[in-house]
């Protein structure tokens, strides 16, 4: 896909990219230029994060920003042009951004019958709320409720009137001001405030005229905090008002209007892309999952050993690394479990290689990058590609492409203290194996009870391609490497 375009010999404009594969959509989450800003060829201009990761996007030629045409935290349709950059700057005045432009007031009555319907706008771009696009209108507004004008609004408004007419009228007298009026907060041009959906829906719960808000946001656009803001009053003045004695013995309690009893938050980018797949997965293939409890105290030894091996120096090495590699020595063993189901053909497509995908939990949710070629891995090899790929993912920095062509999974839920799950199946692979935490336990050890460190597996599988005979061999020889750790020798 072209993702730049050229408005002139003099300016070129960037286009959101498709980063993913076939992805529609990115939110910007942070610009590293601004308008003046000299750029060149390659870098780096903001960062967005699309339903997979976030990626940083380069610019693909050199000159001065001279427009950001969304701002951060908007979400942008591939194909949408994002920044435009002048090439050729010193040739001349460079014309306003488009954002700065702001169109002139038609000249009409400042007043108008308020539950009159608004006539049918123009036909061409109408200014809107920066991130929810511009579009051809051609359909009318829905008419507003009347609302009763004060009546020094209606006094203004006939002396604007009568200005009009070429009348002239007394100017009217001045009310007095109250001794602690708040500041009126000030009306966008379009004369409705600026607020994105979800703010509109929380006004309209807690009961606020967003007319009566003072916006904080970039723009002039009415935050939540805004709204929650003036909404405090409101609920304070509902809480000391006298009850009437009709109602003096509720049924039962009633809950200020402006009480922050929950919080809504957006499910976009890697969290819904995780939701919609963990819902297609858990509904698609049919789970089954099996549990062993397994005595590691060995790979415990082994890990403690390879700490202080010089071929391991540089690297981390920790008990995920044994497991990994004997998770991989179990696929060679059994290699009808790195498959996959093609519902189009009806085909079981059984996997040469095996790209072993490690879950990382990251502040924009799970997601789940994989090493690919694991199984032709040397064990420090192994443990190099799990620390970069671990990093990598909590910097948010994982690529689409690293997440892309996973067969078999491991989520270690061990590190939150959790002995067990059952976990869901990444889409499009056969197995995912849960590790429990590792702690000391009693434990049968040569006849006697001993405190051994003991933890639990979990391996889920697609019922369709694996069967229980082949899901318990895996398990149990992911388990048997564990116990005994000199088996990743003799069985590979």
């Amino acid at each position: 896909m072209t993702t730049m375009t050229e408005t002139s010999a003099r300016f070129r404009e960037f286009k959101m990219p498709d980063v993913g594969e076939g992805l529609t959509e990115a939110e910007i989450l942070k610009w590293f230029v601004q308008p003046g800003d000299t750029v060149t060829d390659g870098q780096v201009v903001c960062e967005v994060e699309t339903a997979k990761a976030a990626v940083e996007l380069p610019i693909p030629f050199d000159g001065v920003v001279h427009e950001l045409r969304f701002p951060e935290g908007t979400t942008v349709d591939v194909g949408q042009v994002i920044i435009a950059v002048d090439v050729a700057p010193g040739s001349g005045d460079a014309p306003e951004p488009a954002a700065a432009q702001v169109p002139a007031p038609a000249k009409e009555p400042a007043a108008e019958p308020a539950a009159e319907s608004a006539a049918e706008a123009p036909k061409g771009r109408q200014p809107v709320l920066v991130g929810y696009g511009v579009a051809e209108t051609s359909t009318k507004r829905r008419p507003r409720k009347a609302v009763a004008t004060p009546p020094e609004t209606a006094a203004v408004a006939a002396a604007v009137q009568a200005e009009l007419n070429g009348h002239s009228v007394p100017a009217p007298a001045a009310p007095a001001a109250p001794a602690a009026a708040p500041a009126a907060p000030v009306a966008p041009a379009g004369g409705r405030p600026l607020a994105k959906p979800p703010v509109r829906k929380l006004a309209k719960d807690l009961g606020i005229d967003l007319a009566t808000v003072t916006p904080t946001g970039k723009d002039g656009v009415i935050t939540r905090e805004d709204v929650h803001a003036a909404a405090a009053p409101v609920a304070a003045e509902a809480v000391s008002a006298p009850v009437p004695a009709a109602v003096a013995e509720p049924a039962e309690a009633v809950v200020p209007a402006g009480s922050a009893r929950e919080t809504r938050i957006p499910v976009k980018g890697v969290r819904k892309a995780i939701a919609q797949a963990m819902v297609g997965s858990a509904f698609t293939a049919p789970h089954v999952t099996e549990f062993v409890t397994v005595d590691v105290t060995r790979t415990m030894k082994l890990v403690a050993e390879l700490k202080e091996d010089k071929e391991m120096a540089g690297v981390r090495v920790n008990p995920l690394l044994i497991i990994a590699k004997a998770l991989l020595v179990a696929i060679k063993r059994n290699p009808d479990v790195n498959a996959a189901w093609d519902e189009a053909n009806q085909e079981i497509v059984r996997k040469h290689y095996v790209n072993l995908g490690i879950a990382a939990a990251t502040p924009r949710g799970l997601i789940v990058p994989n090493i690919k070629d694991a199984h032709d891995k040397t064990l420090p090899e192994l443990a190099t590609a799990l620390g970069e790929l671990v990093t990598t993912a909590r910097d948010g920095k994982t690529s689409p492409a690293a997440m892309a062509g996973g067969t078999v999974t491991i989520t270690n839920v061990g590190v939150f203290g959790v002995d067990t799950g059952t976990p869901i199946l990444n889409p499009g692979e056969s197995a995912i194996l849960a590790v429990g935490t590792i702690k000391l336990q009693p434990w049968v050890h040569k006849g006697k009870v001993k405190p051994r460190q003991v933890t639990t597996l979990a391996l889920s599988f697609d019922h369709r391609l694996v069967d229980g005979e082949l899901g318990s061999k895996v398990l149990a020889d992911v388990a048997a490497i564990l116990e005994q750790p000199k088996r990743l020798i003799t069985w590979a």
